[in-house]
């Protein structure tokens, strides 16, 4: 009774932090495994059993679903109903879930495991992973484009064209290109990149969708000019931070915790900041993006301490 009163009151932040995440990727994991059920819905003529199977292998394995949480949360600040949220937050979900499956093929990073379990053209085979990966890339703006989603077809639209851009040439799909790149694949040798460029190019390849998750809130809640740009700059600092995390969990990470293979960067020649500023001035940047990220939202008050713990979570996290 003492954990609920505490939940309640708010008494333990992080206890609470932790719970609504944890309710969130439950919820997450109900809403897909609906979403993506074996019955054909209107305009579909069917949805091939090996294909689905996969696409259901790949977002349904786990995951923090930090990216759903990050919607629901910032959406939580405009008393949007919680339904429309998950709805938008699976939409992003099925943008990330594809892009690790694209990521991890023999092509691109060629990893074993994801989430601690087979990568999905391990799992089945190549063609497959592909199509897995294509089928919840389009099913991510056919969930974006339902009224369950939003009953106002302009906030659908914004949606639609928001997540596009984040995850299309000039975000995620452009930073995946740059970080190709700057591995030396098209050339005879790795380039050497600057602090900048790497900034650049990550906050493409992993920060647009997380800057989106925050954003997305703003645009369900049909926030104003000055709320819509303090969820972007937090969601801005929060993707960088994930980053480098993500980077220093390579180089430290222990892989049966971690979930996947680590100390993979360095071998692949990969742009990143704790190579170029190395492990310790990378925590120090890493403490300060949190500070950034969590002052970004000081005009919201105590309604936003979940996403300021959401911030710290990131820094800290060990999988």
């Amino acid at each position: 009774m003492a954990r609920v009163d505490a939940l309640r009151t708010g008494t333990e932040p992080e206890a609470v932090f932790q719970h609504r995440l944890a309710q969130t990727a439950q919820d997450m994991q109900g809403l897909l495994d609906r979403l993506l059920s074996a019955a054909p819905i209107e305009g579909e003529r069917a949805r091939p059993a090996r294909l689905l199977e996969a696409m259901r292998y790949a977002s349904l394995g786990g995951g923090k679903r930090l990216r759903p949480f990050l919607v629901v949360e910032a959406t939580a600040l405009f008393g949007v109903e919680r339904q429309h949220a998950l709805m938008a937050g699976a939409a992003v979900e099925c943008v990330h879930c594809y892009s690790l499956v694209h990521d991890d093929l023999p092509a691109m990073d060629n990893d074993d495991l994801r989430r601690g379990r087979p990568t999905a053209h391990k799992a089945f085979d190549e063609a497959t992973a592909i199509l897995a990966g294509d089928g919840l890339l389009t099913f991510a703006f056919d969930i974006l484009s339902r009224p369950d989603t939003h009953p106002d077809m302009e906030v659908r639209l914004a949606l639609i064209s928001a997540l596009a851009r984040a995850a299309g040439i000039g975000g995620m799909v452009g930073g995946q290109m740059l970080d190709l790149a700057a591995e030396g694949r098209f050339e005879a040798r790795p380039r050497s990149l600057d602090e900048p460029d790497i900034r650049t190019l990550q906050a493409m390849k992993t920060g647009a969708l997380l800057r989106f998750a925050c954003v997305a809130g703003a645009i369900l809640g049909k926030a104003d000019q000055p709320q819509r740009t303090a969820l972007d700059r937090y969601g801005a600092a929060l993707g960088e931070a994930f980053q480098i995390a993500d980077d220093l969990l390579d180089l430290e990470g222990d892989p049966a915790t971690v979930g996947k293979a680590t100390h993979k960067d360095a071998a692949a020649h990969k742009a990143t900041l704790v190579a170029v500023l190395g492990p310790e001035p990378a925590r120090r940047r890493l403490d300060s993006l949190v500070a950034q990220a969590t002052s970004a939202l000081d005009s919201f008050g105590t309604r936003a301490d979940l996403l300021k713990g959401a911030a710290r979570f990131v820094a800290t996290r060990r999988a």
